[in-house]
């Protein structure tokens, strides 16, 4: 129970690292337009802010749980992850940590994308919102592609978790979109100084958290692969 709590605890923060990374920051903002558009009737920017958080998790759980399901449903792939998880799961943290850390960086077309689908959600009134948090969850970028696919899916195929995980993940990478809706619809006038705040502690968090992972990285591949301690 403990080490499933550890792993959930894991899942919320990579959502959370997700959301605040800068490709997904910017859809965030953009997100936190939408929803907070109708300032005057807060209850609407707080539903809109539930229906964008629904929006990603379901995107995530759906991908998520058809990939794990995959995955350990091949017998022969199942056995091999068993065998070999982690000796792979050392060389794929040292990366994600370098995309954390910016030491690594891949240019990423389709920047007209989120403005195309902000404005299709924007026909739909506030169900658009659960429209966009399935587009921007989709869209995937260096850093969330490297979390989702080589931090969360191997924590969850280790946990054999499906659907939890990845439900957790989902709810963390739309956390600021809820926090900004929440701001948003009681009416703070701080909302500038709010976002940055989150902006400088998005900064050490992402420093942090990829010198961890690299470190992590590093021991497994000694360990595992070169069985040097």
């Amino acid at each position: 129970m403990a080490d499933y709590f550890f792993a959930a605890a894991s899942a919320l923060w990579l959502g959370i690292l997700t959301s605040i990374s800068p490709c997904p920051l910017a859809t965030n903002i953009a997100a936190i337009s939408f929803v907070g558009r109708r300032v005057e009737s807060p209850r609407q920017v707080v539903a809109s802010g539930a229906l964008y958080t629904l929006g990603r998790t379901v995107t995530y759980v759906v991908l998520g749980s058809a990939l794990v399901f995959s995955l350990l449903s091949a017998p022969h792939l199942s056995m091999f992850l068993q065998k070999y998880m982690n000796k792979l799961l050392g060389p794929v943290l040292i990366v994600v940590g370098m995309f954390l850390l910016d030491l690594l960086q891949v240019s990423w077309g389709g920047s007209g994308f989120g403005a195309r689908l902000e404005s299709r959600a924007g026909k739909m009134g506030m169900w658009g919102a659960f429209l966009l948090g399935v587009g921007f969850a989709l869209s995937f970028c260096p850093v969330s592609a490297a979390l989702f696919f080589g931090s969360l899916l191997p924590l969850a195929v280790r946990n054999d978790s499906a659907v939890i995980l990845p439900t957790v993940y989902g709810i963390g990478t739309a956390l600021p979109v809820v926090v900004f809706a929440l701001v948003v619809a009681f009416g703070a006038h701080s909302l500038g100084k709010v976002y940055d705040n989150v902006t400088r502690i998005a900064r050490w968090a992402r420093r942090i958290t990829g010198v961890v992972f690299v470190g992590v990285g590093i021991y497994l591949t000694l360990v595992y692969i070169f069985n040097v301690l």
